[in-house]
């Protein structure tokens, strides 16, 4: 079988198996016979041309986003393109520091010895990627993975086609096929590759999901990097500055239709200042919008929800929201015929809504008024631990006590969403919001295996090994007491 079946979805979930039983043995093949040639000039010119192919399909790739789900040019180059670039960029940058053996300080019982940390690929990595950003999480992590040497399976969603497809050409045209492979299919093809021993899988979606993948790599023993998602809340504190909050928290929550898994899920406002924040809220919407609905459907920055099902899924929580004593303070416009969902501001919320418990994952903004800052880090605490908490507030005793008192992946303050941009920082969850990290020297170490080497030289191991003779026993004695 050629390698070009391989890659096309099977027919039926036993072919699949044994298609990627196939594809996953010559890949591991192939990467053991250049474990030794893939240094890192071999991975920079594999970056370079990956670079040069995204800059080459750039209209292809906003095209793509386009038709998959309405997404703005615009927003497709610095939400899918730029990050992936500059993760190259990045990663060129700093590849021979990263690559480098890490010195083991000595200790006094090693006296003698010499020891060192070496980085070395997993192996067959296998990557799944979602539908939000389908560019960048699927390209981005290829980054890092080739990076620290490996070979990579990527499966990007189905539920982004033409995207998924321009991905597929642009892998097709920077790696031979055993190195890098792109694989296309619904959820059956996610269930097959993930009976696969792959020696790590790097997954992006739901923490429901995150808990099958993690359940069938448990199988098979693989590491995985899981970045999940969560309920990520917002506090506007009473000495916020109130444009800088506004703006930042429009763009993170209705950027791409509020499809983000660090968007701003939900804002608790003091109540001191929260008939005015909701006003400048509605007021920034417009501005960047649109006043009315009619514009915000013609506006062309203005994203889709993916599909249907995610359509529906809003709506019945709006629905909900309003049957339990919500209000829809602006917005609350929906179109099934093209999934159109305005943004949408929502007041008078309580904890027994279905929008109080489940990830919004779309245009939708309550906001929860509060007068106690220990209530609202009680709520928060009450919830499974979230991707990313968000703090606006010009006083930091009280920005440095809703640190300490939380657990979150990450936190911006008096920014939401950029703390994904930066390639220092460790992109990644805790718990139920994720494993593992990604991005710049994070990302290369999640597809690393660092591997421990220790060279004897002149220590004095030998004088403890048995027999033990009284002479042995007193040494053992003296090094446990002097050493321990």
């Amino acid at each position: 079988m050629g390698i070009a079946e391989i890659l096309k979805p099977a027919g039926s979930p036993g072919n699949a198996i044994r298609e990627y039983d196939n594809l996953l043995a010559q890949m591991k093949a192939t990467q053991l016979a250049h474990r030794t040639q893939y240094n890192r000039n071999a991975r920079l010119d594999d970056l370079q041309r990956l670079r040069k192919a995204m800059l080459a399909h750039e209209t292809q790739i906003t095209e793509a986003c386009e038709r998959d789900f309405r997404k703005p040019a615009s927003e497709v180059k610095l939400t899918e393109i730029f990050p992936v670039l500059q993760e190259i960029r990045h990663a060129k940058r700093h590849l021979r520091q990263w690559m480098k053996p890490r010195r083991a300080a000595l200790t006094l019982s090693m006296v003698g010895t010499r020891a060192r940390v070496r980085p070395e690929a997993k192996g067959v990595c296998l990557i799944i990627a979602p539908w939000n950003y389908p560019v960048n999480l699927s390209l981005a992590p290829l980054v890092s993975a080739i990076a620290a040497g490996n070979s990579v399976v990527i499966k990007p969603s189905e539920l982004t086609p033409h995207t998924s497809g321009v991905i597929a050409d642009i892998v097709r045209e920077v790696f031979s096929p055993l190195h890098v492979a792109v694989v296309q299919g619904g959820i059956e093809t996610s269930q097959s590759l993930l009976e696969q021993p792959f020696d790590h899988i790097f997954f992006t979606g739901s923490p429901a999901v995150g808990k099958v993948v993690m359940a069938a790599a448990a199988r098979n023993l693989s590491s995985v990097t899981l970045e999940l998602g969560g309920k990520s809340p917002t506090i506007v504190g009473p000495g916020a500055n109130m444009r800088k909050a506004v703006q930042s928290i429009v763009w993170g929550k209705f950027a791409n239709n509020g499809q983000t898994c660090i968007a701003p899920d939900h804002v608790y406002v003091h109540s001191s200042i929260a008939q005015e924040f909701e006003h400048a809220v509605i007021t920034e919407i417009c501005r960047v919008y649109g006043n009315d609905n009619r514009d915000l459907k013609a506006n062309p920055d203005y994203c889709r929800i993916v599909n249907a099902r995610h359509f529906k899924r809003l709506h019945a929580l709006v629905k909900d929201a309003r049957t339990k004593g919500g209000e829809i303070a602006f917005g609350g416009e929906f179109d099934s015929s093209e999934n159109y969902i305005s943004p949408t501001v929502l007041r008078g919320m309580n904890p027994d809504m279905d929008i109080a418990e489940k990830e919004l994952f779309g245009p939708l903004l309550p906001l929860i008024p509060f007068d106690n800052l220990d209530d609202v880090i009680a709520r928060i605490n009450s919830q499974p631990k979230p991707l990313a908490l968000y703090i606006f507030e010009k006083d930091r005793g009280l920005i440095d006590r809703v640190i300490a008192n939380t657990s979150t992946g990450g936190i911006g303050i008096n920014v939401t969403v950029a703390q994904f941009l930066h390639p220092n920082l460790p992109f990644g969850g805790v718990n139920n919001s994720g494993i593992g990290a990604a991005h710049g020297e994070y990302g290369f170490r999640s597809f690393s295996h660092e591997r421990a080497i220790l060279e004897d030289r002149f220590s004095i191991l030998s004088w403890l090994y048995p027999p033990y003779t009284p002479r042995v026993r007193r040494l053992i004695d003296l090094v446990v007491r002097v050493l321990g």
